[in-house]
């Protein structure tokens, strides 16, 4: 009966320890509340997020930038109990994580993500964990998604096209394809076909957008040009109409709201 028990117990074990519990934050505001569950494989920005709600940072700061179709971005310590008008968003130095940009969390509608300094100020590219922004964007359609495609990876294979079709093999092939050299024609054209498919697939600024990606970018919507440059640490689990209602709020000149939106973060399970 002992060995049972024990056996159970480890197969118990087992079972759990692919599931892990994530933790889930709410964003409460004066216009309405936002759950989000944190992402375990981003942990530096999950543990700092944590950290700083738990100490109450981010607490009575504003949603100080928003942008319809775009995202609202706060947490911005300068934004606590700032005058109408006064600019503010200013980050923290001494809040920074490096960055855990992961190609399986994108900017899908309700994504939980944070900023960064600019790179002049900012050469690592470090997150500002001080304040996050949550996206809001739009609905794309599969031609749209196509031709972001095309226009970041069309330069990219026209150079490397340059680089081996040169003019001395194009009027190699030129000679051989008159002179009807099929089998000569065919040899250097799959060479020259092959090496720029391996050079073309090792280059890492293609963009190809996953089967997830377009799912959610062609139903929810999101922001799919801030993929590969921001980390991604959760997305929203429910008060979407929250982030709606939020991201259509008239705005200054400088995108804040002329209705200010405080925030509170509490962690509800850890």
């Amino acid at each position: 009966m002992v060995r049972f028990f024990t056996i159970l117990i480890t197969f118990l074990l087992a079972a759990n320890a692919g599931f892990s519990q994530s933790t889930v934050v709410q964003v409460s505001t004066n216009m309405g509340n936002m759950k989000f569950r944190l992402y375990d494989d981003t942990p530096k920005h999950r543990d700092a997020f944590i950290e700083l709600a738990k100490e109450g940072y981010y607490n009575e700061t504003l949603f100080y930038r928003v942008i319809q179709n775009f995202l609202i971005q706060g947490g911005s310590k300068s934004s606590k109990n700032a005058a109408p008008g006064k600019r503010i968003g200013y980050g923290d130095p001494d809040k920074t994580v490096d960055d855990e940009i992961l190609p399986h969390h994108f900017h899908k509608k309700g994504a939980l993500c944070a900023p960064r300094q600019p790179d002049e100020v900012n050469p690592w590219q470090q997150s500002d964990i001080s304040q996050f922004y949550i996206v809001k964007g739009r609905v794309h359609s599969e031609g749209e998604l196509d031709t972001m495609e095309m226009a970041v990876n069309r330069p990219i294979r026209k150079k490397i096209v340059a680089k081996y079709l040169t003019d001395d093999v194009r009027n190699e092939l030129q000679m051989l394809r008159e002179e009807k050299m099929v089998d000569e024609f065919r040899e250097i054209a799959d060479r020259v076909k092959q090496q720029i498919e391996t050079e073309y697939n090792l280059q890492t600024g293609t963009l190809e957008f996953s089967d997830a990606q377009r799912e959610a970018y062609t139903t929810i919507g999101g922001y799919p040009d801030l993929d590969g440059k921001y980390t991604v640490f959760g997305e929203c689990i429910s008060g979407f109409k929250t982030i709606d209602k939020i991201a259509a709020l008239k705005t200054d000149e400088n995108h804040r709201p002329f209705t200010d939106v405080k925030i509170k973060v509490s962690i509800l399970n850890e």
